[in-house]
């Protein structure tokens, strides 16, 4: 299941829209006023299904993830050069990018591919595309970008 992960333009906080191929809206993030970042996921219904939130104060950036209000895993940055790597501690998922951070690669402790996530260029805003293997994995894959794309936006 692909799908389109795309930044408002004009926003005061971080806010995005995510679409299915068809263009129906499957989830709304809203960023929140708070110490790092905090990024609210609610569903076409409106209805709040997750957050990722930022922890501050850590050597590498993580974040943390919730379903609901239940604590769901983090999101660890890995030292590492030239390429970025994260890991998911909920799931044992292992996130690699590629040099020009666009591209990245997210599988399973066994190595199978669990999502593609693409960062598309020439956009006013951040958009990304993720193709995601498995329907079930849609919202932590969501969450993940969500936290890449906010670790990014903090070093700029």
């Amino acid at each position: 299941m692909k799908l389109l992960f795309k930044q408002r333009f004009f926003s005061w906080f971080d806010s995005y829209d995510i679409y299915s191929e068809a263009g129906e809206t499957i989830f709304t993030v809203k960023g929140q006023l708070a110490w790092g970042h905090c990024l609210k996921i609610f569903d076409a219904r409106g209805n709040e299904v997750g957050t990722v939130k930022e922890r501050i104060l850590t050597f590498l950036p993580k974040f943390e993830m919730y379903i609901g209000d239940s604590y769901l895993g983090c999101i660890s940055k890995e030292f590492s050069f030239f390429k970025p790597r994260y890991n998911i501690e909920c799931n044992g998922w292992h996130v690699e990018g590629n040099v020009f951070e666009r591209d990245y690669t997210v599988t399973d402790p066994e190595g199978n591919r669990i999502a593609d996530v693409n960062k598309e260029l020439f956009n006013w805003t951040d958009t990304y595309t993720i193709d995601v293997s498995d329907p079930s994995d849609m919202l932590p894959a969501l969450m993940l970008v969500l936290a890449i794309d906010a670790e990014k936006c903090s070093r700029n």
